[in-house]
This record gives C-alpha cells, structure tokens and sequence, in this order.
C-alpha cells in the first residue's frame, strides 16, 4: 500500500503520552499513517492548513483553543477532513457542541484499541460512530423529554420523510455506508447517495452524524 493510499492522521491531545500511545499502536496497521502531533487546538488548524490529511483524532479540552473551536474551523477550512473527538467526557455541553461543530463522530478515551481503528476506518468510508454512552445518553434525553416537547418533535420535519427515506436514515443510522444500504435496499449506491442528500435537506441537518443523531433522538433508528 503507497503512502498516497493510507488513510492520514492526525493527532491532536494536549498530553505528550497519550498522543504516544496512540501514534505507537496506530502505525501498527498498514492502511495507517500518523502525519503529525498537535498539543492544542491552534496548531492543529494550522496543520490542517498546511497537510493533506483525512482524518484528525480531536481532543475536546486544550490550551490554546479547545478543540470544539478548533473542529469548527479545521472544516471551514477544508469539509473533507473529518474529525473524530476523542475525550473523556460525556456531558451534553461537550458532546453536542462538538457534533454541531463538525465531528465526524464522539468517542471516549477508554474505547479500546481495535474499536479505534475501526472507528477510523469507518469514518473514512463516510460512516458514522458513536460511543454507546454516548447514544444511551441521547437516547435517555429523548426519554426525559417532557410530553409537550415529544409532541413538538413528532411535528418536526421528520413527518415529511417518505417510507422508503425512513429505512435510508435507519441504516445510517446502524453506520452502514451508501454501498451497504444500497445492498440491503435493492437499489443503487447513486440512488442512496441522492437519498441522503434529500433527507439532509428536509431536515435541515449539515451531515450523516447529526442524521445519526437525530434518528436516535427521534425513534427513528430501530425499525417499526
């Protein structure tokens, strides 16, 4: 596999032995090259400015510039990186600021090794990946919503969405890539893609993860 091929990373933790540990177990698998370091926010804009990358591994609390600002303006800068936060909190004023800032998906720190490689590799193809905590919690918000809110989320754009819309957003929501649903769709990955790009629109959401994360919110991930 030629350099041009490896998926490309980029580190960004404000702590020397966790971007160590990281680096050393990622360049462990071939389809895998680490191009760099960040120790805050600032300069990992700045090497997103400066390197053809495709993935940054997101730290949320840096000096500098925290890394829900610095994934803002990595994907002003250039939308086909993404960015995976990788933190050690699961509050709501960390998780859904990082989400509406771009990330690609929110993962914990305490993830294991190999379900960071997938994550990667999955976030490359174009899917997305939540930590379960993570979508317990959005799941558990859901739950505590009072009734009138349920009623005003039941009247949400979401009623707009035809059968055939509902079981695309269902399987992008499980993380299937547009090949994967067309497979389980009968139809085309073309036909998927323009799917998901109509869906985007009607409710108004900017990617796959915040259609991940609306589905979940919204009783739209399981099958009826």
């Amino acid at each position: 596999m030629t350099p041009e091929e490896k998926i490309k990373v980029l580190i960004v933790d404000d702590h020397q032995i966790v971007r160590q540990g990281l680096r050393t177990f990622l360049e462990l698998h071939e389809d895998i090259i680490v191009i760099g370091e960040a120790g805050d926010g600032q300069t990992a804009v700045e090497m997103a400015r400066q390197y053809d990358l495709d993935i940054i591994l997101m730290d949320l609390v840096m000096p500098r510039l925290d890394g829900v600002e610095a994934t803002r303006q990595v994907k002003s800068l250039n939308d086909n990186i993404k960015v995976i936060a990788l933190t050690s909190f699961t509050e709501d004023d960390k998780v859904f600021p990082a989400v509406q800032a771009g990330a690609s998906s929110y993962l914990l720190k305490d993830i294991s090794p190999d379900d960071l490689v997938g994550a990667i590799r999955a976030v490359h193809r174009g899917q997305a990946s939540l930590h379960p905590d993570i979508a317990r919690k959005l799941m558990d918000a859901m739950r505590a919503q009072p009734q009138s809110d349920a009623k005003r989320e039941a009247a949400t754009p979401a009623m707009a969405l035809t059968e055939r819309e509902r079981d695309v957003v269902r399987l992008v929501a499980q993380g299937r890539s547009n090949q994967e649903i067309a497979q389980v769709l009968v139809i085309s990955a073309k036909t998927v893609k323009t799917h998901v790009s109509n869906i985007l629109s009607k409710l108004n959401l900017e990617d796959r993860t915040q259609l991940a994360i609306y589905a979940i919110k919204n009783g739209l991930a399981e099958s009826d």
